[in-house]
């Protein structure tokens, strides 16, 4: 496996503890949703924090997984879609996933003003139905939920990537020509707004 970036190699745990209880062993993020370090261990695969020595294996990915959709909506050029993921690259808030100790994927969340950003949410066509994504996926917006952070994302019209965000819970916000832009409230906070409207619910309504 790689090494963490704190120089500690990751550990592998018990079948018996879940990936939550091992992250919450870690140090947990400053106003953020991420985590820091080396993030915990499911199976084969990990999670690490990415550091700028990833940016090409991160942009030739991408280039790779975004190519049918950019083809399809007229906007693929092989050298702007690695550009672009060269330029916007935070390896602050971003984690990279290795499989059997080889780059298998990687996923970002960038913090904003009222939202957290899922982006450059990217995983090797050979695993992708493995369940790693949506294990990855749901790690994440639980520990969002947890801290009460709305998410929001945006993918390509007519992307088979919108129906696994739905399934999670993102709603569509707004649309446009090429883009969908979705968001997702904290399960929690969801959860508390819908029992305080029927808490104020007069009786006999």
């Amino acid at each position: 496996m790689h090494p963490a970036t704190t120089g500690q190699s990751p550990k592998r745990h018990g079948a018996g503890l879940s990936l939550y209880q091992v992250v919450g062993k870690l140090q947990t993020l400053l106003a953020t949703c991420a985590w820091r370090g080396s993030l915990a261990i499911m199976g084969d695969w990990v999670m690490r924090l990415a550091s700028m020595a990833d940016v090409e294996p991160v942009a030739e990915l991408r280039a790779v997984v975004l190519r049918t959709d950019l083809e399809r909506v007229g906007r693929y050029d092989e050298q702007r879609v690695r550009q672009r993921l060269r330029e916007g690259f935070k390896p602050a808030h971003t984690w990279v996933i290795d499989v059997g100790g080889l780059f298998a994927g990687c996923v970002s969340l960038r913090p904003a003003e009222d939202a957290h950003w899922l982006e450059h949410f990217y995983l090797a066509p050979h695993l992708q139905g493995s369940g790693i994504g949506t294990a990855v996926l749901r790690e994440l917006l639980e520990r969002c939920d947890r801290d009460g952070t709305r998410v929001r994302l945006n993918v390509l019209q007519g992307s088979p990537a919108q129906r696994l965000y739905e399934r999670h819970g993102f709603t569509l916000e707004t649309e446009e020509p090429v883009d969908v832009f979705m968001v997702r409230e904290p399960a929690l906070a969801v959860r508390d707004k819908r029992a305080a409207s029927r808490f104020a619910e007069p009786h006999g309504q």
